[in-house]
């Protein structure tokens, strides 16, 4: 997994009826983009993330 600043990061739920988490990157902090992502999720908590196999960053090129 790959991402750039600004570009969302979406976790999967794992519960049903629970939403998905979305969060801003705001710091990539492995080499050539890989994890681990400083984020900001919606609530405003930020949190650095090791994402999971649930997880997918949608580009901003996409």
């Amino acid at each position: 997994m790959q991402a750039k600043i600004g570009e969302t990061l979406i976790m999967k739920s794992h519960h049903v009826g629970e939403p998905d988490r979305t969060a801003e990157i705001l710091e990539v902090r492995g080499e050539g983009g890989a994890p681990p992502f400083l984020v900001r999720f919606d609530d405003g908590h930020e949190g650095l993330v090791f994402p999971g196999a649930d997880a997918v960053v949608h580009h901003a090129d996409a």
